[in-house]
């Protein structure tokens, strides 16, 4: 009987043993363990990139195309800083109509997490600009008066390559 009772606490202890790791100790701190499906956990010393949203954006940028349906546009955004410098934007939905937005008309109302700008004719018009880790992205909210009537909801945003400038592919 104590040999069965043995026997079987010495398999429980095996398969203790054997059991998932925790990933925090007690006290609430992480355990890194290796290999490709463990916790990361930030070495001592090493600090972590920035979340892209507290980065700066930096871009010159220069985007003209025209697609298969008739949408063209031709936007020239420059950012230093998170800072607009230069903005213009002109889209064409087909032969239906087209949106104008230029920087003289805005004003930049703050830089991060993303970049705003507000027209300043009062009317809630409203760009942004934002980033990701494919591409920069313009795009408008509440800017329907700045378009041909009937089109507002066929014009999208335009998006930029952060490393080359031009035209980004969503």
């Amino acid at each position: 009987m104590h040999i069965r009772l043995l026997l079987a606490a010495a398999i429980v202890a095996l398969l203790a043993g054997c059991a998932a790791p925790r990933h925090s100790q007690p006290d609430g701190t992480r355990l890194s363990y290796p290999g490709p499906f463990s916790p990361s956990a930030p070495q001592p010393g090493a600090q972590r990139p920035a979340p892209i949203a507290d980065l700066a954006i930096n871009l010159q940028g220069q985007c003209a195309q025209v697609e298969a349906d008739g949408f063209r546009e031709r936007a020239t955004l420059r950012l230093r800083d998170s800072r607009v410098e230069t903005l213009s934007w002109e889209l064409q939905v087909g032969r239906r109509g087209s949106c104008r937005f230029e920087q003289a008309d805005f004003e930049q109302t703050r830089s991060r997490p993303h970049i705003e700008l507000l027209a300043r004719d009062g009317s809630g018009c409203k760009l942004m600009i934002w980033r990701d880790n494919r591409r920069i992205t313009l795009a408008h909210a509440e800017c329907a008066a700045r378009c041909s009537p009937g089109i507002y909801e066929n014009a999208w945003p335009v998006m930029f390559d952060p490393v080359s400038g031009g035209c980004a592919r969503p």
